[in-house]
């Protein structure tokens, strides 16, 4: 049997601080299909960007990481430096957030994006050269945009050269955290449509990181919801956000605007508090403080992911099966 492109199961992060550990990453499980665009939602804090680090071991020295991340059946977590190197860029590439602060000011964006190519494979200079002048004109750059440094271009600029820089070595995954967040609207949806049209034209598996519920609507295939270091509901994009079955998903919906919707300008929805300190969490559910149908078993129970539908899951005691108590 094929094992699935990525496969994540029981993640933990912890952060070492003066104060000690903060958990960031609470137990995190997900499979992502070759081919298969998945979307992770929810607020800053919830552990977004940790997650998208640890898929390629990129996690900062102090953090400790259990668990297993399974790239095509080998762990992440357990790879030697030597695979873990080769899995990098090659296999398995990452568009980080913020363009302008991921690109080496001194140097030549062409430069920059034939490094991972000549590191990666064996390939002449010239051949090489020629590779990322067409996955410059792919992303929307002129070929001549490669002897330009990152402050000669413009933030959606940057950008792409990320994507192409992320693309240099056909790699089977993407993981792109917040690869939108610093543009405006229009270059936004510029990005966004290359994206999607890059990774379905090539088959590649798309893990994107946002906190911008239209964006996963219209890019992904599936949705998963974080709060407080874990994935509280997940499910097809559409439908999660249509129709959201945590509290928590449904506040998010709530909270974001709807043009020409007289009621939620007047009095707009979302939560009236900020996700909880890692380092003091509630007992029971983590959304307990917060959520308009908590009970009094919801300071006893941290509920695991249960069926909510075809194909979906959420994390509330309201979805209990019948048959646990």
């Amino acid at each position: 049997m094929t094992p699935a492109l990525l496969e994540i199961a029981d993640l933990r992060v912890t952060y070492r601080s003066a104060s000690g550990e903060v958990p960031a990453l609470r137990g995190i499980d997900l499979t992502i299909e070759a081919g298969q665009k998945v979307g992770i939602a929810g607020e800053s804090g919830c552990g977004k960007s940790t997650l998208a680090l640890s898929l390629l071991r990129l996690l900062p020295r102090g953090a400790r990481a259990t668990g297993r991340i399974c790239f095509e059946g080998e762990d992440i977590l357990t790879m030697g430096w030597g695979r873990l190197r080769a899995v990098r860029w090659s296999e398995a590439s990452i568009v980080f957030q913020g363009a302008m602060h991921s690109l080496n000011p001194v140097r030549q964006v062409g430069s920059q994006v034939l490094e991972p190519i000549l590191l990666h494979e064996e390939v002449e200079q010239a051949e090489a050269r020629a590779r990322v002048s067409r996955l410059f004109e792919d992303v929307g750059l002129a070929a001549s945009t490669a002897h330009a440094y990152p402050h000669q271009l413009s933030g959606g600029q940057r950008q792409r050269v990320m994507i192409a820089m992320a693309l240099a070595c056909s790699p089977r995954l993407v993981v792109a955290d917040e690869p939108t967040s610093a543009l405006d609207v229009m270059v936004q949806a510029q990005i966004l449509r290359l994206v999607d049209r890059l990774v379905t034209g090539q088959g590649i598996g798309l893990v994107l990181i946002s906190h911008d519920l239209s964006v996963l609507t219209s890019t992904c295939d599936r949705v998963a919801v974080m709060y407080a270091g874990r994935i509280v509901e997940e499910g097809p994009a559409a439908e999660v956000f249509a129709a959201p079955r945590h509290p928590y998903t449904a506040a998010l919906v709530a909270a974001y605007p709807r043009i020409g919707d007289e009621t939620a300008r007047g009095k707009p929805g979302g939560l009236a508090g900020d996700p909880p300190d890692p380092q003091r969490l509630p007992a029971g559910c983590s959304f307990r403080p917060l959520c308009p149908v908590a009970v009094a078993e919801c300071e006893r129970l941290d509920p695991p992911l249960w069926p909510a539908g075809a194909g979906r899951q959420a994390a509330c005691i309201h979805l209990r099966p019948s048959d646990v108590r």
